[in-house]
């Protein structure tokens, strides 16, 4: 049995290692806050949706499959809940029920097997009447197989055969073995025989005393026969042990797969829920192909910004179908690098066939997404700033493929502004020439101007909108860009009229 809610054929892989560059992902998109509320509490909810968040998707085939399940579970998410629910505690129930038991002989092997099935006997009786009830109200093709896998395999005979299987391999009666004598009268070829069947009445008794046979009374203190009687039913029941052991263990799998696969679904339903709590607007967008330049929405936000502040965050609008360099310019703690962590966050959860924190939206697909984000110096550096930037830079271009997006924000800010300026533009050149898309966040004046005197159709210049009283909108529109800092307005924010240098730490940011 194989769920593939997350995949249409391919299990998902859990134990895939979190490379550096996926921490610095989530360490430049601050996407904590994101993991925190997909878990709800759950580090393991939590854990899975990071996971799979950051494993994202390269089709729009996959893409839409994902999504139309999740809209099956967003629509039902008590029932996902409940199933979730039966997969966690079959897997609990399993490990809850032999603590501490170690033996690895057939009879323990055998006996662990047995309790495993009759647990998940119980589980699987509870899915099925689950499938049956909700499978014609389901839309996704995902969990319509899903369920009707569960329907098809769960049928009647076969958990009837798993009852009777349960029942045969306690042996309440005994073990009736078949062997024959081998060279020197050494029992071999044990063979392992179904006990008669019916209940055991007064006619068959007599019957069976009529028949020639011999029997021997194990004495009650002889030990060292206990011990021999005891390695014959092992050597007998090994091939049934070793079977059941497998059968189980194929189920186990199926339950901690569905369990890690539903978990990110319940993620996707804590997440949803607490956005809607706080008035925020999600939808689900529409991935265009890899390399159309088709990427446009309205209503965009940084989610993780909305889940860790009470007060409004600001959404903006994008237009860059047929951009593949978007340079953010304008005033300090004008919202740039809120704006340029809000589309990184917009297009991995689109690749993972979320929902995306937008009022609309379509992206083409990414080969991979790169964030290049200026650093605060630390004791732990072993080179300056700019030799850091450079080695980070470095191991992007290592890695990087055609059709990926890279965010850089204020990049090689750590030097001077002519020479900051000539080094992007060596770096981005190159990238657009590639074929991956580019969005930078940058205070070089003399960057973005030397963009914006090409005319390059492929560029669009935006800046952080400022009124003319110097009050900041957080809005992202189109503008050239202007050869100021607006250095005035941040000193009378800072100092103020009284000289006060109160919050000037939080009014330098940005």
């Amino acid at each position: 049995m194989k769920v593939h809610l997350l995949h249409r054929a391919l299990d998902f892989d859990p134990d895939e290692k979190i490379s550096e560059e996926k921490r610095m992902l989530v360490q430049d998109l601050g996407l904590e806050p994101l993991f925190d509320a997909m878990g709800k509490g759950d580090k393991f909810l939590a854990d899975i949706s990071m996971r799979v968040l950051l494993s994202p998707l390269s089709t729009a085939e996959d893409i839409l499959y994902r999504q139309d399940v999740l809209r099956d579970c967003l629509d039902y998410p008590a029932v996902v809940r409940k199933m979730h629910d039966i997969a966690v505690d079959a897997v609990k129930g399993e490990k809850g029920l032999f603590f501490g038991f170690f033996t690895q002989n057939p009879s323990s092997v055998l006996y662990r097997a047995v309790e495993m099935l009759r647990l998940f006997y119980s589980c699987l009786l509870k899915l099925k009447e689950i499938a049956g009830e909700y499978l014609d109200k389901l839309k996704s093709e995902g969990l319509g197989a899903f369920f009707t896998m569960l329907r098809t395999e769960l049928n009647d005979d076969f958990l009837a055969e798993i009852k009777n299987h349960i029942e045969e391999l306690k042996f309440r009666k005994g073990v009736l073995v078949g062997a024959s004598l081998g060279e020197g009268n050494i029992p071999s070829g044990f063979a392992l025989h179904r006990q008669r069947a019916g209940k055991d009445n007064i006619l068959r008794r007599i019957v069976a005393k009529n028949r020639a046979g011999y029997t021997y009374t194990l004495p009650d203190r002889d030990l060292n026969g206990a011990r021999e009687m005891s390695e014959l039913r092992d050597r007998s029941i090994n091939q049934a042990a070793n079977a059941t052991a497998v059968s189980a263990d194929h189920i186990l799998s199926f339950f901690n797969d569905m369990k890690r696969e539903l978990g990110f679904y319940i993620g996707c339903i804590n997440l949803n829920s607490e956005l809607h709590r706080k008035g925020k607007n999600v939808c689900f967008p529409v991935p265009a192909p890899a390399g159309s330049g088709l990427h446009s929405g309205s209503g965009i936000y940084d989610a993780c910004l909305a889940l860790a502040m009470k007060g409004e965050v600001i959404d903006n609008d994008l237009q860059a179908d047929g951009k593949d360099l978007v340079l953010v310019t304008g005033a300090n703690r004008g919202g740039k690098s809120t704006f340029l962590r809000s589309i990184g966050i917009a297009q991995l959860m689109m690749q993972c066939g979320m929902f995306v924190p937008a009022g609309k939206y379509s992206a083409p697909i990414c080969s991979g997404i790169h964030t290049h984000f200026k650093r605060e110096e630390e004791s732990t550096m072993a080179s300056g700033k700019l030799d850091e930037e450079l080695a980070r830079m470095n191991h992007i271009v290592d890695c990087l493929k055609k059709d990926a997006m890279l965010l850089f924000n204020e990049s090689f800010a750590s030097t001077n502004e002519r020479e900051g300026s000539e080094l992007a533009r060596q770096i981005v050149m190159p990238i657009l020439e590639y074929g991956a898309r580019v969005f930078f966040v940058t205070h070089f004046f003399d960057l973005a101007d030397s963009f914006y005197r090409k005319g390059d159709p492929r560029v669009l210049l935006l800046r952080a909108e400022r009124d003319n009283d110097g009050v900041r909108t957080f809005k992202i529109v189109e503008g050239h860009p202007l050869p100021t800092s607006y250095g005035e307005d941040l000193y009378n924010r800072i100092f103020g009229e009284d000289g006060k240098r109160s919050g000037a730490a939080e009014h330098l940011e940005d």
